[in-house]
């Protein structure tokens, strides 16, 4: 997670910046608090108390009646593990060094060349004077990030999103204690990734980007990054891969999204957000990211596998963002509303997603979805949670693909089939 400046103790989710910044990524939405009232659900005077999500430029997550995404949730909860990640890729031009220690090379000699491409990220952001109400620059907190390509004249560096969210300005401090702006091009929430620019004369050595697909339970690996800020940077601790395709459930800026990620015993700390989890090759395998927060818990910290952040770095770094199909719903889960306010709902159905509200331009729109209706099955799928709407059309569908819906609509059940669009069709 991200170490951030007057932290408060009683959070368990920690962000490696502060709360809920724009990116460049169309914005996805904002997230309401669910009132109960003694009142009988009836259409649009019960989705005022769901409270109905901007549909932005993902599918609107959830509206769920829980906690702020950097606020006080449950125990047990994941914590970001502050930092800058980013990916390496193997660099074809001349002068650029890119790291990639043979199978017999020693950690020091991993460590002694990964560690020049990890840099430190500061967020600043935008505060008011308390005495005089100016406006003035704050550190809002530190994470880490790696250099993993050049391209050009500017230099490319990954890391979290949720280490540069609302930053006004980033400084990135390199290796040799030198400490430049950075540009941020672009940042997907929904995968915690983000990628900035920095000028190509700092990028002498870049992290080549390794398979992650290769890696196996049982191996070892290294974290470095600069936990509890930049005065232990590049900090490097050592441990052993348990798993290579854990699936966590983690709350972000834009909605509650499922992450696929590596577990490792390394140590991560606040802090090491966007730092690098690196193979016994010297490779850029992951970007550390998670860790569980709990009493009793330790080691169990989590990465972003290469093969996973590798394709949205590169569509961020060609086109800003990253496209996604849309739909145009506010949504929170049926299991989330009190049974009395859904009287027209047939008992048998006991899961599902209730739409809260809709933006009229969309394909939900154009394809006859209404506020108030339940969704129950996408492309023969079932669907019992936002979350489980997100998956299949993040990961089973396309901007231009036919989406199959089995709704409810009080008590009558219907098919309704729609043709997605892109997020960026909002902009």
């Amino acid at each position: 997670m991200f170490e951030q400046n007057n932290q408060n103790n009683n959070e368990e989710v920690q962000h490696t910046v502060s709360p809920q910044p724009e990116t460049e990524q169309p914005v996805t939405g904002e997230r309401h608090r669910y009132e109960k009232q003694n009142k009988k659900f009836k259409g649009r005077g019960f989705l005022s108390t769901v409270g109905a999500g901007v549909i932005g430029s993902v599918l609107t997550l959830s509206v769920l009646p829980q906690t702020d995404y950097y606020q006080n949730l449950a125990q047990d909860s994941i914590q970001n593990t502050a930092g800058i990640t980013q990916q390496a890729e193997t660099s074809q031009t001349a002068g650029i060094n890119a790291v990639n220690v043979s199978n017999g090379g020693d950690i020091a000699n991993i460590v002694e060349g990964a560690s020049k491409a990890i840099v430190g990220i500061v967020n600043y952001q935008e505060q008011s004077n308390r005495y005089t109400g100016a406006p003035q620059k704050a550190n809002a907190g530190t994470g880490s990030g790696v250099l993993f390509k050049k391209d050009g004249d500017f230099a490319y560096i990954i890391t979290n999103n949720h280490v540069i969210e609302d930053a006004s300005n980033i400084e990135v401090s390199l290796h040799d204690g030198q400490k430049t702006k950075a540009e941020l091009i672009g940042a997907d929430p929904l995968t915690d990734l983000a990628v900035l620019k920095v000028d190509g004369k700092y990028a002498d050595n870049l992290l080549e980007v390794g398979d992650s697909s290769e890696l196996r339970a049982g191996e070892q690996v290294i974290a470095i990054g600069n936990p509890l800020g930049l005065d232990l940077s590049r900090t490097v601790t050592q441990g052993i891969v348990s798993a290579v395709d854990r699936t966590i459930a983690v709350p972000t800026s834009a909605g509650e999204s499922e992450l696929n990620v590596i577990q490792t015993d390394a140590a991560i700390n606040p802090g090491n957000s966007g730092g690098a989890l690196i193979n016994g090759k010297g490779e850029l395998v992951g970007i550390n990211s998670l860790k569980i927060s709990t009493s009793g818990v330790e080691g169990l910290g989590f990465a972003i596998p290469s093969k996973e952040f590798l394709p949205i770095v590169n569509e961020i770094i060609e086109t800003g963002k990253v496209e996604r199909p849309y739909i145009g719903i506010g949504m929170t889960s049926l299991s989330d509303v009190p049974r009395n306010y859904l009287e027209e709902l047939p008992n048998e159905v006991s899961a599902g997603v209730i739409v809260a509200n809709i933006d009229e331009t969309s394909a939900a729109a154009k394809g006859g979805i209404q506020a108030g209706d339940v969704i129950t099955e996408l492309n023969g799928q079932p669907v019992e949670t936002p979350a489980d709407l997100r998956r299949q059309l993040y990961s089973d569908l396309k901007v231009g693909d036919r989406a199959d819906m089995t709704i409810y609509r009080g008590a009558e059940k219907m098919s309704i089939s729609l043709t997605l669009t892109s997020n960026s069709m909002i902009n």
